[in-house]
């Protein structure tokens, strides 16, 4: 596996050019990859793209306190190295003492296998096509049915000054699929998607990719059924699982250690104090197997864990990469990620979710008379300082005396990320992780990202509706 990143260079010499590049500097480090990604769009009932990209290249950064400087080429050769370690000499800082190496590396937590290879093209294509037939044959009503399904395995590889090397080969697959039906000419969409480190077996399992087409048809159907979304302040029930997707850009965002080392964040300056209700824990786990956030080690070469960020309310930690880490004197939580080669990492979440708690469900949505129940988003908009959002629900449904009433459409949930924490008030016993389709944004980096909850019940959340 090796011998695909060092075609043109010597591992020893690559080792030798990292240890010249970096010399009176605290970290840094050579990152090798190579990359291969593909994906198919299956719309109005033919193949409407496919698309198919190889690349590799190397990112070489050198950090001295709070400077880093970052440089990176298409091509994996020593010239190449050499003319990049030209651009890093800004940041050497004379005789400092090298910071530490990350310690041990996880057990593998995916194959290595390329799902690329794995299946023919013809295979792939055919599956979408089948997708698209049994979509349009659940219900007269559907209109249109957009079926994707993408791949990707990545080969990289971390050296350091100090020869240190720490390898991982990463795959990643994904299956969307999107419904509109219509009725009496109103249109209105569902969607379902799926995937994780892991080959495109499970994507070809027809239990999978049809529960796929169930969910989005019955997102769509029940759409079409929607009312004015009521407006102003109330209690909201949260769904679990993918509903974790508020939690992850309204609060997650907020526990990155580089905002917080800046005192940028709304959760600056807050470890140990109380920023959430009692029972509310929040954790941040890159080690469970073949989920989509899931790393064996980080961009940087630290082993990914379990990092409880809230526990019982209580601020316990932030994410770190290594040289916030550093700065602000704690250990490296193995969050420092990064898009690809071209980008230096920054500390970023990987799965992210709120555990569960002890109550029914059922009782939670008992417990309110009138309010919303949020079942699923879509896009949203964040302040990290601030901590104000607003969220557009996908799928959501009016609470009437305990029960789940009629579909709404057009709600938008605003609010205060810490403050929101604060308000919850009940914590389900049905903690879901999402299907594995979340990316992640920052910094103009996407990566992918899962994430989590039980039900929950906010009081006194601001609905933005038309009713």
């Amino acid at each position: 596996m090796q011998s695909l990143l060092y075609t043109d260079l010597d591992p020893g010499e690559a080792a030798r050019l990292t240890r010249e590049a970096l010399e009176g500097m605290e970290d840094g480090e050579l990152y090798l990859q190579i990359a291969a990604s593909e994906s198919f769009a299956f719309d109005d009932g033919r193949l409407k793209t496919a698309s198919f990209d190889q690349s590799r290249g190397f990112g070489l950064r050198g950090v001295a306190g709070e400077v880093s400087a970052y440089a990176h080429a298409n091509e994996i050769s020593a010239p190449a190295i050499r003319r990049a370690a030209e651009t890093l000499a800004v940041v050497k800082g004379g005789d400092v003492a090298p910071a530490p190496a990350p310690l041990g590396t996880n057990r593998r937590l995916y194959t290595d296998a390329d799902p690329l290879s794995a299946v023919p093209f013809a295979d792939k294509v055919a599956l979408l096509e089948k997708i698209d037939a049994v979509a349009r044959a659940r219900d007269p009503k559907v209109v249109q049915v957009t079926a994707s399904m993408a791949a990707s395995w990545s080969h990289v590889e971390i050296v350091r000054a100090d020869g240190q090397r720490v390898s991982d080969v990463r795959p990643l697959v994904r299956l969307n699929v999107g419904i509109v039906a219509e009725r009496d000419g109103r249109r209105e969409s569902g969607s379902w998607g799926l995937g994780g480190r892991h080959l495109y077996d499970r994507l070809f399992d027809p239990a999978e990719w049809e529960r796929a087409i169930d969910l989005a048809l019955a997102q769509a159907l029940t759409n079409l059924e929607s009312v004015a979304a009521p407006a102003g302040e109330m209690p909201v029930v949260l769904g679990p699982g993918w509903p974790g997707i508020l939690l992850h850009e309204a609060v997650g965002h907020g526990l990155e250690g580089d905002f917080n080392r800046k005192g940028s964040s709304a959760f600056s300056g807050k470890v140990g104090e109380r920023v959430a209700s009692p029972g509310v824990t929040v954790i941040d786990d890159g080690s469970l197997p073949d989920r989509r956030g899931s790393l064996s080690v980080d961009d940087e070469g630290t082993p990914t864990g379990r990092t409880v960020l809230i526990e019982d309310g209580i601020l316990k930690a932030y994410m770190q990469d290594r040289m916030n880490a550093r700065l602000m004197g704690v250990e490296p939580t193995g969050n420092g990620r990064r898009e690809s080669f071209r980008h230096a990492p920054m500390p970023r979440m990987t799965n992210t979710f709120m555990t569960a708690g002890r109550e029914d469900p059922g009782e939670i949505l008992r417990g309110v008379k009138k309010g919303l129940y949020a079942k699923s988003f879509g896009g949203g908009q964040v302040d990290i300082v601030s901590g104000k959002f607003v969220f557009s629900c996908t799928e959501a449904y009016r609470i009437e005396d305990g029960k789940i009433g009629a579909p709404v459409k057009g709600a938008t949930l605003i609010g205060n990320g810490p403050e929101v924490m604060r308000r919850i008030s009940a914590i389900g016993n049905d903690m879901a992780l999402d299907e594995g389709i979340g990316t992640c944004g920052k910094g103009g980096q996407s990566v992918p990202a899962g994430v989590g909850q039980p039900t929950l019940r906010v009081e006194g959340l601001t609905v933005g509706g038309t009713a």
